[in-house]
């Protein structure tokens, strides 16, 4: 008797799995991305560890995202998502020499963040028809690159090596009609990468006085390390 209650127990998750699904497979979704900070160490290979361990923190970053999904068998959904982030912000961090002293400098420092996620969804056996709930993880390629610009000059990214990661999510769709969706999305990753930049400029105007800047190439790390937000709209067909 009690196998015969777990069959058909079995029979009817499949049932409402497929229903879940709406008769879909494959959906298209575009997003707001939300992500709460970003570290950026600009001087990660200094010797004295207080300064090694410092950073340039920024907050409160938006990006645009999208994704395409397949679902590929009943309970389980692959995912291929792109997002661009590009920002900066101003902060006194650079020392040079203006008249005989020192003084810091105000710069816009930021970078340029390209990730490339895989995903594996699962979706929850409670979901329904116009909520489904997924929970996810997969693997990660990340293309970055430093922003500097002082003055009238730039930096120039001399050396950059690709960047692979792991991530975790939870997702959320909400499906009022049968071909649309509201996609809710959290995320936790935290790609970090290492980029070598070179002044465009050595000589530069700053209000009002000439500086000599840096002619050497150095060294600066990002780290994305905040959690991710992301909502939108798919469309399933």
């Amino acid at each position: 008797m009690s196998f015969r209650y777990i069959l058909i127990s079995l029979l009817l998750l499949q049932t409402s799995l497929l229903c879940q699904y709406n008769g879909n497979v494959f959906s298209v979704g575009i997003y707001g991305v939300y992500t709460t900070s970003a570290s950026i160490f600009l001087n990660p290979n200094a010797s004295d560890i207080v300064i090694r361990n410092q950073s340039f923190v920024i907050e409160d970053i938006l990006n645009p995202g999208a994704d395409i999904r397949i679902r590929i068998s009943e309970p389980l959904i692959l995912g291929l998502n792109v997002e661009y982030i590009d920002i900066t912000e101003s902060s006194p961090n650079l020392n040079a020499f203006v008249g005989g002293s020192v003084v810091r400098l105000n710069v816009e420092d930021g970078f340029r963040l390209i990730p490339i996620e895989l995903t594996a969804y699962y979706l929850l056996p409670f979901s329904t028809e116009g909520w489904k709930f997924l929970m996810g993880g997969g693997v990660a390629y990340y293309n970055g690159e430093f922003i500097r610009k002082v003055g009238n000059t730039n930096v120039s990214n001399v050396q950059k090596e690709a960047e692979f990661g792991i991530h975790v999510s939870a997702s959320l769709d909400y499906v009022p009609i049968n071909l649309v969706a509201i996609r809710f999305q959290m995320k936790f990753r935290d790609p970090q990468f290492t980029v070598t930049s070179q002044y465009d400029q050595q000589e530069i105007e700053y209000q009002g006085h000439t500086i000599t800047l840096p002619g050497d190439s150095f060294d600066t790390k990002i780290n994305m390390d905040g959690i991710t937000f992301m909502l939108g709209v798919a469309v399933q067909f």
